[in-house]
């Protein structure tokens, strides 16, 4: 290489990717295939805290983690790597988990995804069934039962669509939408749903029903 090739790079004139995918993919882009016990698991979450958690668990279990803080980011890895599986968070801000599903299914048919999410219904658990996923767990939820999720036959989970839930459940799954819309704020979520703040505190207190 000459030294005028060596003080003077090329430069790129296209389109620029955003910052935060080009940091995700330039850590990963010379990762190895073929490392662990599967050739990569794609992990999509927004939560940094939860995401390095589990990066970190399943690295320690064999796995080979790329590493996504949004559906553009996993995309443009799921692309490049092929990965086999995949955890997905519901809710991130722009393309949401379930869109993003469809996509990583678009790019390789064969690819198992498990959808997580901090809210459950069983409504978007249908939904995620009906779009291909393999599973859909409610956090909090540890790195065993994501593994042991994609461990079950397709055919282990029950028939959610045949599930009718109780109105008890309804009822938990109507305040969680409401309460994540408002950004989590109580007094916002109570205004909406028609009751005194503390009604709400003591049904957010209660555990969610199981059916």
């Amino acid at each position: 290489m000459s030294e005028s090739s060596m003080n003077n790079p090329p430069t790129n004139t296209g389109t620029q990717m955003p910052i935060a995918t080009q940091a995700a993919i330039a850590t990963q882009a010379s990762m190895p295939l073929g490392v662990g016990k599967l050739e990569s698991m794609l992990v999509c979450d927004d939560d940094q805290i939860f995401r390095t958690r589990l990066v970190r668990a399943l690295q320690t279990r064999g796995y080979n983690p790329l590493i996504a803080t949004n559906a553009e980011e996993a995309i443009v890895l799921a692309r490049r790597h092929k990965p086999e599986r995949a955890i997905v968070d519901m809710r991130m801000p722009g393309m949401s988990g379930l869109d993003l599903l469809e996509r990583l299914i678009e790019i390789d048919a064969e690819m198992q995804v498990v959808i997580l999410t901090g809210y459950g219904s069983i409504a978007n658990a249908v939904e995620a069934t009906r779009r291909g996923a393999r599973d859909y767990l409610t956090k909090p939820v540890d790195t065993d039962q994501i593994l042991a999720a994609f461990e079950r036959e397709a055919d282990a989970p029950a028939d959610l669509a045949e599930t009718t839930p109780s109105l008890a459940r309804v009822e938990w799954e109507h305040i969680q939408r409401i309460l994540s819309d408002c950004g989590g704020n109580i007094s916002q979520a109570a205004r909406m749903l028609g009751i005194h703040r503390r009604s709400l505190q003591r049904k957010l207190q209660k555990l969610p029903p199981l059916e």
